[in-house]
């Protein structure tokens, strides 16, 4: 069994974070940058654990890393050493396990498993910092995708989180080149989480239940699912990739809002988040969290209706 396995067989499901850029903003750190919100592991490093000590004072049973947008070669464009890319990186680890460790007794009491610490492994469109993410227009192909993840993923590794998230992935090609980068870390599984354009479709044009069936043939994978995408489609999503493998289903939606990658601005109304985590629930997610523009008061919601289960 893997730590995914072992929470759930006591827990109803597993509480995620929600938005780590999006939040870093709200607190008045600018992240108009292209390292976007890994850029306060260089300059407000107090900050990220603020951040990721207030999800998990919430309710969040695991946080995600600010590594998503950390790269050796985009640290490197800021004008850092290869040394001081490299332990910025692993520093996003080491920030998270250390405010991870602080709930140790208050879960006991409350009778929780510990708490998790998710090193995120975001896409390569991340880097480009183009909001390709959402689009998946890139075209390295699997060789050239392993090559780009290689050094961060045993950066991270050599960290040792309890998991990875590789998360906000437009393309199968891409989770299978971060997969196969991974294998010589397996004794630290993954969620695998992509960006999805409907309720069927990943941001670069892949069936999800195709990539759910891929993925559902490595053990390393320890939950499938969608992450930056509208929550109005999460609900069928879910049921489509539960029809397609048994892999725990994990969904972390942002709130409906639309991204400008070039201004980068929000616009468009924001839903309820919280009112759809119970329909998500019911329709098979394991794992639910949020993405941007949620805050740790929408996670606390998450995990007091969890919470409301487990009683």
């Amino acid at each position: 069994m893997n730590v995914v396995e072992d929470f759930l067989a006591g827990q109803p499901f597993m509480v995620l974070d929600g938005a780590f850029g999006s939040e870093l903003a709200s607190r008045g750190f600018d992240t108009n940058d292209a390292l976007w919100s890994a850029k306060a592991l260089l300059d407000a490093p107090q900050l990220v654990q603020e951040v990721h000590r207030d999800y998990y004072a919430a309710g969040a049973d695991v946080c995600t890393s600010a590594s998503y947008q950390a790269s050796v070669d985009g640290f490197l464009r800021r004008g850092l050493s290869r040394d001081e890319a490299r332990a910025l990186i692993a520093r996003s680890v080491e920030l998270l396990k250390q405010t991870r460790d602080e709930f140790t007794g208050e879960r006991a009491a409350k009778n929780l498993p510990p708490a998790l610490a998710a090193a995120s492994i975001g896409p390569y469109g991340a880097y480009l910092a183009d909001g390709s993410e959402y689009t998946g227009a890139y075209s390295l192909g699997v060789n050239g995708l392993r090559e780009f993840h290689r050094e961060r993923i045993g950066i991270l590794a050599a960290a040792e989180p309890d998991i990875f998230a590789v998360e906000t992935i437009p393309l199968l090609e891409e989770a299978v080149a971060v997969m196969l980068e991974l294998a010589p870390f397996d004794r630290i599984p993954a969620w695998v989480s992509f960006s999805c354009r409907d309720a069927r479709t990943t941001c670069g044009g892949d069936d999800i239940a195709e990539c759910a069936q891929a993925l559902s043939r490595n053990p390393q994978v320890a939950a499938i699912g969608v992450n930056c995408t509208d929550p109005r489609y999460i609900e069928e999503l879910i049921g489509v990739i539960r029809s397609a493998c048994d892999k725990p289903v994990v969904v972390y939606p942002n709130r409906g809002e639309q991204y400008d990658p070039f201004t980068k601005t929000w616009s468009g109304g924001a839903e309820s988040f919280v009112q759809y985590v119970e329909r998500w629930h019911e329709a098979g997610a394991r794992l639910i969290g949020g993405c941007c523009r949620t805050g740790p008061e929408d996670i606390a919601q998450v995990a007091s209706f969890r919470d409301s289960l487990a009683a």
